[in-house]
């Protein structure tokens, strides 16, 4: 009996020391869960920044390797309009056509305010593109197209007008000079209306959604250039007749 008792004091004790053990152990993994579950929070959190600045990063350096060989290709095509412009300015009157007698100022105007206004349009574009605003970002890429072949039917109007008229490139300095300006500048916007275009393709199917801004402002970029050359080019070509 003795021995009995003994064995169930002991078989107590160890079940007190076991229930003791585990209530400390629990209060243990108490005070160190959040502390734990913290610690992993912060590292998901720094490893999940670490992704994203990679990404942005990525991104940055692809932005900047198109928009800088897009940068050069308008350096080179700015020297050559210079030197077309320059050309221009130096036989202008040095050949029997004057400018004033067949140019029309206000039709011609007219259709580069279509051109003027293609860079506001594309600007929209780009802002929706940010924003995430797919369908106004394909509106107003498409308002960009429309504007261009307007400015585009709008010269090829004029052409076939100077044509009938007699005022032709192998007629004399101007017709050289007028029709080669015009005309590399023409090819620059169909050329631009070919890249968006494309872009208003890729963007109905889709894959401009994801944020990728580099293609879109590359493009915006060469536009934006092709309107400020036209500036330069109907200051030149046309104003100059008023003065």
């Amino acid at each position: 009996m003795n021995m009995r008792r003994t064995r169930i004091r002991d078989d107590g004790v160890d079940r007190h020391n076991k229930g003791m053990a585990m209530k400390g152990a629990t209060a243990e993994t108490e005070d160190r869960g959040p502390i734990e579950v913290l610690d992993g929070r912060v590292d998901e959190a720094g490893l999940a920044l670490e992704d994203a600045a990679a990404r942005l990063e990525g991104r940055l350096r692809a932005a900047d390797h198109h928009r800088l060989l897009m940068i050069f290709f308008i350096c080179s095509e700015s020297v050559f309009f210079l030197s077309l412009i320059v050309a221009y300015i130096t036989y202008h009157g040095a050949s029997g056509t004057k400018p004033g007698d067949v140019l029309s100022v206000p039709r011609t105007g007219l259709f580069s305010l279509a051109l003027f206004a293609s860079s506001a349009t594309i600007w929209r574009a780009e802002r929706a593109h940010r924003r995430r605003e797919g369908g106004r970002m394909r509106f107003w890429l498409l308002a960009t197209i429309a504007l261009g072949v307007i400015f585009l039917c709008g010269q090829a109007l004029e052409w076939r007008g100077l044509i009938a008229g007699g005022v032709t490139l192998s007629r004399d300095l101007f017709g050289t000079t007028f029709f080669t300006l015009t005309g590399f500048h023409g090819l620059h916007v169909i050329v631009g209306l070919i890249a968006l275009a494309t872009l208003t393709a890729i963007g109905f199917a889709g894959e401009l959604d994801g944020g990728d801004e580099v293609a879109l402002s590359t493009v915006s970029l060469y536009w934006h250039f092709v309107d400020a050359v036209w500036v330069v080019v109907f200051s030149v070509i046309y104003l100059w007749t008023l003065l």
